[in-house]
């Protein structure tokens, strides 16, 4: 089943993406949500805590209940600080 996940980081960055893989949903999060931090100027310390506090507890969720809405034929989203995330099922 293929999935669309949308995410914001409020203030800074929105984007989407379209696949079948929650494998790849995870990599693509990381990828762009990472570019975008290493970017922002924050400091190497606060860069690494927003990976962990903010961006680890949504990558956990994407693959677990994510999926599990998405399987049921329902949307997921969860936000943790600045950053929202959301996957829904596409039709």
């Amino acid at each position: 089943m293929a999935i669309k996940m949308t995410w914001a980081l409020i203030g800074e960055h929105m984007d989407e993406w379209t696949g079948d893989s929650y494998r790849e949903a995870v990599t693509v999060l990381t990828e762009r949500i990472g570019a975008a931090v290493s970017a922002s100027g924050m400091s190497p310390q606060t860069q690494a805590h927003f990976r962990e506090t903010f961006l680890a507890p949504l990558r956990a969720g994407v693959p677990l209940e994510g999926r599990a809405a998405v399987n049921a034929g329902r949307q997921w989203n969860k936000a943790a600080g600045p950053l929202l995330v959301a996957l829904a099922p596409m039709s």
